[in-house]
Formats: structure tokens, sequence, C-alpha cells
């Protein structure tokens, strides 16, 4: 199980998605893609630390309380959408990586990760078992078990 290269991630809530396939499913429709057929996070704040982030970081994923998955972030695009405000837009590597299930509480926005900090990856194959009801994967994530 390895950790990613990154020393500095993202990390967000998965607002609207409750796992991991309904990630997948939205990042697979047109609206979510750029030009370059290339999964994007539309956010209004730009990293201030962005040459760290691209530097190899990726963007973690939060589902109801537990961290689940990660992208890698590709680079970050300036969104205009015609009502003056300046927005972000997080460019993503398609491959969605699962993690160790990992325990965080409710934030606005998205927040800095170190990479000392990230869930390390599951073992490939990992990601083709059953999941584990969310309570259950959640309870055994507080004690430390996954």
């Amino acid at each position: 199980m390895s950790k990613p290269v990154g020393n500095l991630n993202l990390i967000k809530l998965c607002v609207g998605a409750e796992k991991v396939e309904d990630l997948l499913d939205w990042q697979a429709t047109a609206r979510a893609k750029g030009p370059d057929g290339l999964p994007r996070h539309v956010t209004r704040m730009w990293p201030k630390r962005a040459d760290e982030v691209l530097a190899g970081g990726s963007l973690y994923w939060v589902f109801k309380g537990l961290v689940l998955c990660r992208q890698r972030i590709l680079q970050f695009d300036p969104v205009d959408r015609g009502d003056g405000i300046n927005r972000c837009g997080i460019v993503l590597e398609p491959e969605v990586v699962r993690v160790a299930p990992t325990p965080k509480r409710p934030f606005q926005g998205w927040r800095y990760l170190p990479g000392s900090d990230a869930p390390r990856d599951l073992p490939k194959g990992r990601d083709a078992q059953e999941p584990l009801p969310p309570q259950l994967e959640s309870a055994l994530a507080e004690i430390g078990v996954l």
C-alpha cells in the first residue's frame, strides 16, 4: 500500500455523492469535462500554493465523512462563466485511486492536505470488491482497522 507522490494535496467534500461510483458517473458526463475531455471540478478559490500541489498532488474526495479516493491534479485553469466571478477549474486525471477509508469531519470548500497526512492507496484490485456499508466502513476506520 503506497502513499501518493505529492507532498501537498487538496481535500474536498464530494457534495451530492454517497459513494465513489456516484463521482465516476458524474465525471463521465460531458458537463463535468473540459474541452480536452478531462474531468474538472470548479471552485471559487484559487490555491495560493498551486505550484506545490501541481508537483504531484492529488484531490482527495470525502464521501459521507470518509475519505475514499483521490485523483491526481494535472493543472488549474481559469473558468469564466460570464458572471464576473473568477473561478478555478481543477483539472483531474481521469483515473480514480481508492484509498484506505479515513474519517474526516465536515468542512466547507477545499483544504490543503499534506502528503504526510494523506490516506494510503489501497492495493490494486481492491476496488473490484463489493464495498462495505458506509456505517460499517466508518466504524472500522474510526478504530483503525481499515
